[in-house]
């Protein structure tokens, strides 16, 4: 069954959504979200979208994602600063799961990103949701946004999360989609977390990270990744200065863990992403990585049923890159 209603819509269609009194979720460009009115929401900018005719770039439309409430299971709204994020699992309901949207690059992003796993209740209720951002003409000239429709307040620096309860007949599942596995290649490990590195460890040496992938030629379209417990988990590539020596990363890296390079596509990555979405069924939620998007060149391509935004990382439980994240409700 589904109690979830998605689509790329106009400012109209949204404004009498939230009109309506519905629980939503809504993505789209910051000056379309700051046009809606007060409601029973929450979002985050982004203006990319894997919509029902395929993947678009619009800074007009907005993805919509309509809850329908539970007689006598109130969905609620939380905003959260690095400090209290902590508490996202511990205020969630015991039955039911959270959406959760964090500005890219802020203190709230790396705090989620860094110590996520270990926050109290972490894995033991559904957790999904993505990291805002902005089109890529505006990165260094505008801050990614999450929005409190409850309030109409915007927030850079804070996270927004909708909790929503079930009733006992229904039960929540969180889907994990990667193309990526380890590769053949040596070991990689840090020598401490972080988002940009120098120096790393390869098969225990230490090397310039810059310099290694210089010297392979690495296409950084493919990531670090690591086997943790068996689920493949990506770090992806956001620079490398060869000249400065550095390589910066959309997720953090852990000191302990080993990584290796992806394991290269035996085609083309749009294709394999195509062909991963085409044998996916359709999601009450769902959202994917805008490196999937432009690396795939997802533009006007569809992937199967999954529609969503395409964003600057993705949420299920702890931070993820490169991977299409959904969410389904099933009876118990």
């Amino acid at each position: 069954m589904s109690a979830w209603r998605q689509a790329l819509v106009d400012h109209d269609m949204a404004v009498t959504l939230i009109e309506s009194g519905a629980w939503l979720t809504v993505a789209g460009d910051e000056a379309a979200l700051s046009r809606l009115p007060r409601g029973n929401w929450i979002g985050g900018t982004i203006p990319y979208f894997m919509g029902q005719e395929g993947g678009v770039t619009t800074r007009g439309q907005l993805f919509v994602t309509v809850l329908d409430q539970f007689a006598g299971h109130v969905p609620f709204v939380k905003v959260h600063d690095a400090d209290t994020l902590p508490q996202v699992c511990l205020e969630a309901p015991e039955n039911g799961f959270s959406l959760l949207i964090l500005p890219a690059f802020s203190a709230v992003h790396g705090a989620y990103a860094q110590h996520a796993p270990s926050y109290e209740d972490m894995y033991m209720k559904p957790l999904v949701g993505w990291v805002a951002g902005v089109h890529l003409d505006d990165m260094g000239q505008r801050r990614p946004k999450v929005v409190d429709g409850t309030t109409g307040r915007m927030h850079e620096d804070r996270a927004v999360v909708l909790h929503v309860p079930l009733p006992d007949s229904l039960g929540a599942d969180v889907r994990i989609v990667n193309l990526f596995e380890q590769g053949e290649g040596p070991r990689i490990q840090f020598e401490h977390d972080g988002f940009e590195v120098r120096d790393c460890l390869i098969d225990g040496v230490r090397t310039p990270l810059a310099a290694y992938l210089q010297e392979r030629r690495h296409d950084t379209r493919l990531p670090l990744v690591a086997d943790c417990n068996g689920a493949a988990v990506n770090v992806s590539f956001r620079w490398v200065d060869a000249t400065q020596g550095q390589v910066a990363f959309y997720g953090p890296v852990f000191r302990g863990i080993e990584y290796r390079l992806a394991r290269p596509f035996a085609g083309q990555y749009h294709e394999a992403f195509s062909q991963a979405g085409a044998d996916l069924p359709e999601a009450q939620f769902s959202c994917n990585c805008i490196l999937n998007y432009l690396y795939g060149e997802l533009e006007g391509r569809r992937t199967g049923e999954a529609i969503g935004p395409m964003t600057f990382g993705e949420v299920a439980y702890q931070l993820l890159n490169q991977t299409m994240v959904q969410l389904t409700l099933s009876l118990r």
